[in-house]
């Protein structure tokens, strides 16, 4: 498969070397014109802006999704135990005020990918930490403001991953990254009510470089999702054609988000493997591309 990086797309730009465990959950804020991020092992939440320069919180449990609230400075993320929200601050470490816990279906499991569909509905999977076990203990769960807990919506997944909405809201993607897994779904989804159904098969990325990680959408309703283990970020069209192939220079890049003042800029996390890193010094950093397209802002938890 050929890796393109034309359609007015530009190399990667290194825009600040985390050597994160695993970066995940980039966020572009418009309102701050910021970039949040979290570090799952590093049991923080990172922020980024060209002007201000880096920023960073601890936090006690894993974080591993965030979505921004309505209030400044406070966000939503899926955690360990549960859901949290997470107040930044001036001091250096966030302060947590739990939001609902979780029963999980296993031991040693917490939250994974997450984000707000078009209406501030807060969606987020878990999964088994030991990856090498490959339970089908995750499941994905919907939160909105006002609920006394998480709504069981989709179970039966290793490794959930790949949660984006359509630019109208009513188609929601959603991956299983596990090497036994690597497939890409489609539901179709009342605005209404946040039900998913119809279930169908998206990309089955068995075929294609790279394991199905973190993804992003596109003013065109493209899809955009980090092939993982091949350093490179897939588009997809709305019915399932790969259009191009963005390469990134460390083999895990995790997530993408769109941001920038023109929400044109394609940002990616990426995860720093234990071992040798002489072929991917950078691994662990955030990376800028400008792939001649436009994302969409991010909805806020509740709003």
């Amino acid at each position: 498969m050929p890796v393109s990086t034309n359609f007015g797309a530009s190399a990667a730009e290194l825009i600040l070397d985390a050597r994160n465990g695993t970066g995940e959950s980039p966020v572009w804020h418009v309102g701050e014109q910021a970039l949040y991020w979290v570090d799952i092992p590093g049991r923080a939440i990172h922020r980024w802006s060209a002007g201000q320069g880096h920023a960073r919180w601890g936090t006690e449990e894993m974080p591993a999704c965030i979505a921004a609230t309505a209030s400044p400075g406070r966000w939503i993320a899926g955690m360990e135990s549960g859901l949290f929200e997470l107040t930044l601050g001036q001091a250096p470490q966030a302060a947590a005020t739990p939001l609902a816990a979780v029963t999980h279906a296993a031991p040693a499991m917490r939250f994974n990918d997450g984000r707000c569909d078009r209406q501030g509905r807060f969606w987020a999977g878990t999964m088994c930490q030991d990856m090498a076990a490959a339970l089908p203990a995750g499941a994905c769960y919907r939160y909105a403001a006002g609920d006394a807990a998480p709504a069981l919506r989709l179970d039966g997944f290793i490794v959930p991953n790949g949660l984006a909405f359509s630019p109208d809201g009513r188609t929601m993607y959603l991956s299983d990254s596990h090497p036994r897994v690597q497939s890409v779904w489609a539901f179709d989804y009342d605005t209404d009510s946040g039900t998913p159904s119809r279930r169908r098969l998206f990309v089955d990325m068995h075929a294609l470089p790279g394991r199905p990680d973190g993804a992003a959408m596109d003013v065109d309703g493209c899809y955009w999702i980090c092939g993982n283990d091949a350093g490179l970020v897939h588009r997809f069209t709305p019915d399932g054609r790969l259009d191009r192939s963005l390469a990134l220079p460390v083999k895990k890049p995790a997530m993408c988000a769109f941001g920038g003042a023109g929400l044109d800029t394609l940002f990616v996390t990426s995860i720093r493997p234990a071992g040798d890193l002489s072929e991917q010094p950078l691994a662990g950093g955030v990376f800028a591309l400008r792939p001649g397209v436009q994302g969409l802002p991010e909805p806020a938890f509740g709003a």
